[in-house]
């Protein structure tokens, strides 16, 4: 990586932000995230979640214009489920806000899920600190819509909203699924269709017990994205959650704790490279497998004599 390449993406080019982030999510090189991370911890990151047809890409695209109008400079990034064929995004939500991408001031990533249950992709927090690097006033992560598996964005974001529809069982659902443990600020979104006060009463029911264990009260919005009803309402109060935030010194708190959670798990990576590595390049496993089959061998004997070896040679 050169010291011409890091200014052009310190300067927002488009293509080197894709060069980059394509890099870091194929493992290329370790050193990119090395280089920009002190360029890093400027942008305000933004999670959008929730059920499967709740409107989030149109959210996203309606909240991307009313910052954008605020001269601010927005990356997003959607995570999309995984090709079957290929192993690749199936960019929805790229072909969806295809107006916001041509705008210079916006970049637009769609990143395959892989497999990831979290409802982020693995590499989302790299490409996440390489959109902070490029100069992002908000980055804003909107996930599959797996629902009730996408609890991890909460570690990921500082702002995250969690967006619902009047359908019944989306408030049940969304309940058992503890999205409303995560959510920073509620969404009913596509408000104008039947059964929406029905559903802010019930959330404002359930966010009762949550409000008085902290000093923030949790908004429940009413909007309808698609014509741009509410949201200039959604981007003052995730303003003034950011505000909270860092009056409070919790978004400081936050970020420390982010931090910790990602040593540990480049700790955990390394770990467990280095285990595949050395358990490929030995025949133990190999030898005994059969053996382990037909219950001659104890496998938890056996990982456990690996395990030693493994850690003996290290010494």
């Amino acid at each position: 990586m050169t010291r011409e390449a890091m200014k052009r993406l310190r300067s927002g080019d488009k293509r080197t932000i894709a060069q980059f982030i394509t890099r870091v999510e194929n493992d290329q090189d370790h050193a990119v995230m090395e280089a920009i991370f002190p360029f890093t911890g400027g942008a305000y990151h933004i999670g959008i979640t929730g059920p499967p047809g709740a409107g989030k890409s149109t959210l996203v695209n309606a909240l991307a214009k009313v910052l954008l109008e605020k001269k601010k400079k927005v990356g997003i990034i959607a995570v999309d489920p995984t090709s079957p064929f290929s192993g690749g995004a199936l960019l929805g939500d790229r072909v969806r806000m295809n107006d916001l991408a041509l705008h210079k001031d916006v970049y637009i990533r769609s990143m395959a899920s892989r497999g990831s249950l979290g409802g982020l992709a693995l590499k989302t927090k790299d490409a996440l600190m390489v959109l902070d690097a490029a100069g992002m006033d908000y980055t804003i992560i909107e996930t599959i819509g797996v629902g009730q598996v996408e609890l991890d964005i909460a570690q990921v974001c500082d702002t995250t909203i969690v967006v619902l529809v009047p359908e019944s069982g989306d408030s049940i659902q969304a309940m058992k699924a503890g999205l409303l443990e995560i959510a920073d600020i509620l969404v009913i979104n596509k408000s104008d269709r039947p059964g929406s006060d029905r559903l802010l009463t019930e959330l404002k029911f359930a966010l009762e017990m949550r409000e008085q264990e902290s000093g923030w009260h949790y908004p429940i919005l009413q909007t309808v994205a698609l014509e741009h009803r509410g949201v200039s309402t959604l981007v003052t109060t995730i303003e003034e959650h950011e505000k909270y935030l860092t009056t409070s010194k919790r978004l400081e708190q936050m970020r420390k704790l982010q931090l910790m959670r990602r040593i540990k798990e480049l700790i955990e990576h390394r770990i467990r490279d280095h285990v595949e590595r050395l358990v490929s390049h030995t025949g133990d496993l190999n030898t005994v497998i059969d053996l382990v089959y037909r219950r001659k061998k104890n496998p938890f004997r056996i990982a456990d004599l690996i395990a030693r070896k493994i850690l003996a040679s290290r010494r």
